[in-house]
């Protein structure tokens, strides 16, 4: 079973998600359109869609122009019923293309190990159902999901951010978080987008820190939650083989 993945830049790749895929035996096929290289037109030979995070806006073309492409692959995904998973930039997208609306955040970029809130939806989420409360997720963005696409259920929110997680249908679901990274991952981001975070007023170093104390549970949580993901693509691949 192969999954497209569409990573926007350098440094962002697939992480803790696209281990627990690989180990349940699904394989990742991994684009790099800010490469230069093309996306396919369309899911046709994948059985699932993952689209990562990364420093643009969800609808800035001219900082990435593939970014069309990407809004049709997820329309197609959506449409079909095809299992999809944005990740940060990959749920705004989603947001975005699919009748939401995504804006810059008002005061400092959210970063660090945030606790996030579950909605009563939530309960029989077959991904994120089994996320506790007051988990603590990896955060990591400038701007944020104002307003979710018609239809979309909510699953989980946070004290600073409200749309934290949610759901389309049956098989797609969007994460404002990084379920993907650990501490280490995101030294570099501390690096390149720390002087205009601390700028803004955000402490990059005590997100930094925070991740360290959270890694236990980030790893444990989501490595589970992405193992979760993955049983939804086996199932819908199963169901539309038969």
């Amino acid at each position: 079973m192969d999954i497209l993945v569409v990573q926007h830049e350098d440094g962002t790749g697939p992480g803790l998600v696209g281990a627990a895929l690989e180990a349940d035996g699904l394989r990742l096929d991994l684009r790099h359109p800010w490469a230069g290289l093309p996306l396919p037109s369309s899911l046709v030979g994948h059985d699932a869609l993952l689209v990562l995070g990364g420093a643009p806006n969800c609808e800035d073309d001219a900082a990435a122009p593939w970014l069309p492409a990407v809004r049709t692959l997820i329309r197609e995904a959506v449409g079909r019923g095809v299992p999809f998973l944005g990740i940060c930039l990959g749920a705004q997208i989603a947001a975005s293309c699919l009748g939401g609306r995504v804006v810059r955040r008002s005061g400092p970029p959210e970063l660090g190990a945030v606790p996030l809130r579950r909605l009563p939806a939530a309960t029989d989420d077959p991904v994120l159902g089994a996320v506790p409360d007051g988990a603590r997720a990896a955060q990591w963005h400038w701007d944020e999901i104002a307003e979710l696409p018609p239809g979309a259920t909510p699953l989980l929110t946070g004290d600073d951010c409200r749309h934290q997680a949610f759901r389309l249908g049956a098989t797609a679901w969007g994460v404002q978080f990084h379920p993907e990274v650990l501490a280490a991952d995101v030294v570099p981001w501390v690096a390149s987008d720390g002087p205009a975070a601390r700028e803004a007023g955000a402490d990059p170093d005590a997100a930094l820190a925070s991740l360290h104390t959270a890694e236990p549970q980030l790893r444990s949580v989501w490595t589970s939650t992405s193992h979760a993901w993955g049983g939804v693509i086996r199932a819908h691949a199963s169901a539309t083989r038969r």
